[in-house]
């Protein structure tokens, strides 16, 4: 008796293939630090643009 699972190939359109894979995005990033004798500070900024729409985030650290 035979186990082995059965396969099928199928054709998928390129636009499919973007759906499947995450499609078309876009994205960035950028930081910041100073250091002062009194404190330091710290920014990051991302962003992600996609045909789904737009994503940010902000993280702000000060000691």
């Amino acid at each position: 008796m035979n186990t082995a699972f059965q396969v099928e190939a199928a054709e998928i359109s390129d636009a499919d293939l973007d759906n499947v894979s995450g499609g078309l995005s876009a994205g960035g990033s950028g930081g910041l630090s100073l250091e002062t004798p009194l404190g330091s500070l710290c920014a990051d900024l991302a962003a992600v643009a996609s045909p789904e729409g737009l994503a940010a985030g902000v993280h702000t650290t000060a000691v």
